[in-house]
């Protein structure tokens, strides 16, 4: 059984090299194609970045960017705006009240990585660079710190070599000549190869998780000191390869953590596990923060389901539709029931389809009956489940696959997507809504 383990343990890494090696080569034959198209025609697009961001002899050479509103295809009119190398991440930064704003980072392996804080402009016509900042190794992951908006973490590996840290924007970057991020502190060597970090669900607070491939970490933050260190770790065990997770907005004593087999549950009181879910191939997850004990969760096989915790052993929602795995999925913070979902794009010589799926789905899901899922009812009607109202919206503005998706929270109707070709598009919602 062992030597049976191993020779599978091997498959899996090999499958994970070629995955990888392949979507590197697609990355490059479609910047390969960029070049030659710029080469032969005028952009059809204009530069726009803000005067105080970016040093102007380095402007137009390192930023190529599409900040103006177009009409797009499926009838979608979202704001565009062009990395300089691909990326998977993108945050919203939450504790900028005043502005509609998030955070993206590159994923070069060879090139010099980037993080860009990105703006929306007053009147919502196109997105305005307002920090640009060199970022050591290739980005996996970054989130923006909910209270202090120059404040972020982020996820990153050279290579063989990864690490995550805790980085603030300098306080006057638009007026420097060549702006760094500080680093606040690394994330020690007592973990293994992390995968994201989890700020507090809400609030100003000290704690932070990270999830590495064999442990859930609680961490103190002192801020003041720049000083970070663990308050309490916990194995998910030999068997388990954690990929993700996500904390319960409504319980902050709950972290979902997501591995290939299972939806696993933990309680940070005991750093034990609660409870789990045995579901495999789930690629991310996500807390309804308008209605708690409900989840969802992205899937490999081509779609999302929708989970009662209380009654955990079947989603009480499946939708399927897509062409390949489901990436990545985000609800709403304030419009209960709004889902956002991103799918995996391949070449369509790997696939029965006769085309790609980089598309974002807009879907809204709600109870059957427009009431609570009290525990009695659930109960009482063990069929009950969730239905899905037809799709809002299709967006299909994208020539790679979404791995990044963001709502604003100071304006819930918009959000953002982010391609693997450095594409990032902002779209609202609010005319879809308003016929709802």
């Amino acid at each position: 059984m062992r030597r049976l383990d191993m020779i599978f343990d091997v498959e899996v890494v090999e499958a994970r090299a070629i995955l990888k090696l392949w979507n590197l080569l697609r990355s490059w034959v479609s910047i390969t194609e960029r070049s030659q198209k710029r080469v032969s025609q005028k952009p059809a697009y204009s530069i726009s970045a803000s005067t105080t961001s970016i040093p102007s002899a380095n402007r137009e050479q390192r930023l190529r960017k599409s900040n103006q509103r177009s009409a797009m295809q499926g009838g979608s009119s979202g704001i565009g705006y062009g990395l300089k190398y691909q990326a998977r991440c993108i945050s919203d930064v939450k504790a900028d009240t005043d502005h509609t704003s998030f955070l993206t980072g590159t994923l070069s392996l060879k090139e010099e990585n980037e993080v860009h804080l990105i703006r929306l402009s007053a009147g919502g016509t196109e997105l305005v660079c307002e920090g640009l900042f060199s970022h050591p190794s290739e980005i996996w992951d970054l989130a923006s710190c909910p209270f202090d908006q120059r404040i972020f973490s982020t996820v990153y590996s050279t290579g063989e070599s990864h690490g995550a840290a805790i980085w603030q924007i300098p306080e006057l970057y638009g007026e420097l000549n060549s702006p760094q991020l500080e680093k606040i502190t690394p994330l020690g060597d007592n973990v293994g190869k992390i995968k994201c970090i989890l700020w507090w669900p809400s609030g100003r607070h000290d704690k932070i998780i990270s999830i590495d491939e064999e442990n859930l970490s609680l961490w103190s933050l002192d801020m003041p000191r720049k000083a970070i260190q663990v308050q309490s770790q916990e194995s998910a065990g030999m068997l388990h390869y954690l990929s993700g997770g996500a904390w319960d907005p409504h319980d902050v004593n709950a972290v979902a953590a997501t591995n290939e087999s299972s939806i696993q549950f933990w309680d940070l009181r005991t750093m034990k596990k609660a409870n789990s879910i045995e579901h495999s191939h789930v690629r991310n997850v996500d807390y309804n923060p308008k209605k708690q004990h409900i989840l969802v969760t992205a899937e490999d096989e081509s779609g999302m389901c929708i989970w009662d915790l209380r009654k955990p052993k079947a989603p009480i929602q499946e939708l399927p539709g897509h062409t390949h795995w489901t990436w990545a999925v985000r609800c709403n913070p304030e419009y209960e029931g709004l889902i956002l979902v991103a799918p995996h794009s391949l070449p369509p010589s790997l696939t029965h389809s006769s085309g790609t799926d980089s598309t974002v789905n807009l879907w809204l899901a709600s109870s059957s009956s427009g009431d609570e899922l009290t525990s009695e009812r659930l109960v009482d009607s063990p069929t009950r489940t969730m239905r899905l109202d037809p799709l809002l919206n299709s967006y299909s503005d994208y020539e790679d696959s979404v791995y990044g998706l963001a709502w604003s929270s100071r304006e819930p109707w918009i959000f953002a997507s982010l391609s693997y070709d450095g594409r990032v598009v902002v779209e609202s919602v609010k005319l879809l809504l308003s016929r709802k």
